[in-house]
């Protein structure tokens, strides 16, 4: 593999590195940490991500190894892009795919005037409660494992900030969108909440990390790519301390 790719130079993990990620769909922002910790044994390092994306959510997953693990919250409170689509006319318990529509609406009369007009109120200081199908934990577990029991959860609200929030394409019943917004941001309430504002409904079907704060996806690894990239090199090593 050519190590003329700027992004492929000598790391040194033990010390700390900073890796960036493409997070495949589905998979869940543990089983990346698991894939980059065991591809570096037998090492044993301390791994772990700065900042969640749901399994049905691709993009950028920023991975500290090391040392670099101890500014993990840094990295994390930084400022995220997203790029994603959303289903109007429809809900789901989840707010996204994870469930089965629940509910259905008639959106016939629903105009694209009136679609981008309904955004504004998204854009600022916002509130909103997180989907009862997240990783955001009460009394110490985690609220997808209480919905996922059918158990009644107890949501508290919380103030996040949207900087940007527009409508890029618009094919009813999808909607294409952009949104820069802070940490702990719930991008699948906020669909929620603008399917309600058009008193309508909406989930979310697709949802791209793009940005966290001054590091692209477009500069991120695939995980497949960096795990046999890591491999390679300990073969390396391994020859050389052989010859």
């Amino acid at each position: 593999m050519s190590t003329e790719n700027p992004k492929f130079k000598e790391f040194n993990f033990a010390e700390g590195e900073l890796l960036l990620i493409n997070k495949p769909y589905k998979w869940t922002s543990f089983d990346v940490v698991g894939k980059i910790r065991n591809s570096l044994k037998p090492l044993k390092l301390k791994v772990g991500h700065a900042g969640t994306l749901d399994p049905l959510a691709t993009g950028l997953l920023i991975i500290c190894t090391g040392k670099l693990t101890k500014q993990i919250d840094t990295f994390q409170a930084e400022e995220k892009e997203y790029t994603g689509t959303m289903i109007l006319g429809a809900t789901t318990p989840s707010f996204d795919m994870e469930t089965e529509v629940d509910e259905t609406f008639d959106i016939s009369q629903i105009t694209e005037e009136q679609i981008y007009a309904a955004t504004p109120q998204f854009i600022g200081d916002i509130e909103q409660y997180p989907p009862a199908h997240s990783a955001v934990k009460v009394n110490g577990e985690r609220l997808y494992v209480k919905a996922r029991l059918g158990e009644e959860v107890e949501l508290r609200k919380r103030f996040v900030t949207v900087p940007e929030f527009e409508i890029t394409r618009i094919s009813l019943p999808e909607i294409d969108f952009r949104i820069v917004c802070s940490k702990g941001t719930y991008i699948r309430s906020l669909i929620s909440d603008f399917g309600k504002s058009l008193n309508s409904g909406a989930y979310l079907s697709k949802l791209v990390r793009t940005r966290s704060g001054n590091f692209l996806l477009s500069n991120a690894f695939e995980v497949l790519e960096l795990v046999n990239y890591i491999r390679n090199k300990k073969e390396e090593a391994k020859t050389q301390a052989e010859v």
